[in-house]
């Protein structure tokens, strides 16, 4: 078993998470059964960070997530969020941040979860209209409570983590960070390591794009990544240049003697930045397959491989990224830096 990593705050987790937003109708339909034979699987091969929000499915991946829980709360480090009011298949109709709100939160998403605690709880975004502070000292209340064991904050900026950060220690911060997504790379990150906070890299697959295997253009009517402004057809198009990149530099590497895959190059690259930037970095890929679980846990095996020079190709490959990561910058902490 892969040694664990410490975030913040002192909280240990296995050196790849588990993204739950995969598992709910965002990319297309679900079968609820082979959901959970998924989540079992990636417990089973060593992936016990299991990452989920109150919002995913209208709480219908809490409740998947309950189901793995009961016998094998004690082999999972169990994080959620709240503040997004809708679902991501639908639209967002609210952020809320208020205290009362937090507090609301908290416990639909604890009997939905059916445990006691939670490990790890984020901010999902930042309500604006509430002073984080507010937000922050009702989430510590949670952690004296015994309902929160750790916080963390999603998409906020270096000067918002700073100040959560003067009210009650951050575990981690949750971010989109990729090959293809690197904004947070110039506050955010360096703020994190500067104040012991792990990163965790939502998406850091690119939603799938990274890997080679999304067609953009057959994308169903109900996948979550027609909104997107860089899966639109001539952005994803001129994208495919980001895909070659990697697909390059995996043609020259092997995993336990197989050829190495795109998707194993992308998580390997988050790792090796999370060491060269200095601070903890756990990804959390999402899949529907259990087969897809193994082959990210050979990125783990890869990070230690690259030569400056593939290191340089995938570093410029961002330069070539065609379209924004949010269709409003100011949705996620790019907007707001």
């Amino acid at each position: 078993m892969a040694a664990p990593v410490r975030l913040g705050d002192g909280f240990d987790v296995s050196p790849l998470g588990f993204g739950g937003m995969a598992l709910t109708p965002v990319y297309g339909d679900v079968d609820p059964a082979e959901a959970l034979k998924t989540l079992h699987h990636a417990v089973d091969a060593g992936v016990s960070f299991i990452d989920t929000a109150d919002i995913y499915g209208g709480g219908s991946n809490e409740e998947l997530i309950a189901r793995l829980l009961k016998g094998r709360r004690d082999e999972v480090q169990l994080a959620t969020k709240f503040g997004l009011v809708g679902t991501p298949g639908t639209g967002y109709t609210d952020v809320r941040g208020d205290a009362a709100y937090v507090r609301q939160a908290v416990d639909r998403s604890l009997q939905r979860l059916g445990t006691d605690a939670i490990d790890l709880y984020y901010m999902h975004r930042r309500d604006l209209r509430v002073p984080i502070v507010e937000t922050v000292e009702a989430m510590a209340e949670l952690v004296q409570a015994g309902k929160v064991r750790h916080l963390g904050l999603s998409e906020v900026t270096a000067e918002e983590l700073r100040e959560a950060s003067s009210i009650h220690p951050i575990a981690a911060v949750q971010s989109e960070w990729s090959i293809w997504s690197r904004d947070v790379e110039r506050n955010v990150v360096p703020a994190a390591a500067e104040l012991g906070v792990g990163f965790v890299p939502y998406s850091p697959l690119g939603r799938g794009f990274l890997t080679g295997t999304v067609d953009a253009s057959k994308l169903g009517s109900n996948d979550f990544r027609r909104n997107i402004p860089r899966f639109a057809q001539d952005a994803a198009g001129a994208n495919q240049a980001v895909v070659a990149a990697v697909q390059a530099v995996a043609a020259e590497l092997t995993v336990a003697g197989k050829p190495a895959t795109p998707a194993q190059v992308a998580l390997a690259w988050l790792l090796a930045k999370g060491r060269t930037l200095g601070l903890p970095v756990v990804p959390i890929p999402g899949t529907r397959k259990a087969a897809r679980i193994d082959e990210n846990w050979g990125a783990l095996a890869l990070a230690l491989d690259f030569t400056p020079a593939q290191l340089e190709t995938l570093d410029a490959a961002a330069d070539a990224v065609v379209g924004s990561r949010s269709a409003d910058p100011n949705w996620v902490s790019q907007g707001r830096e």
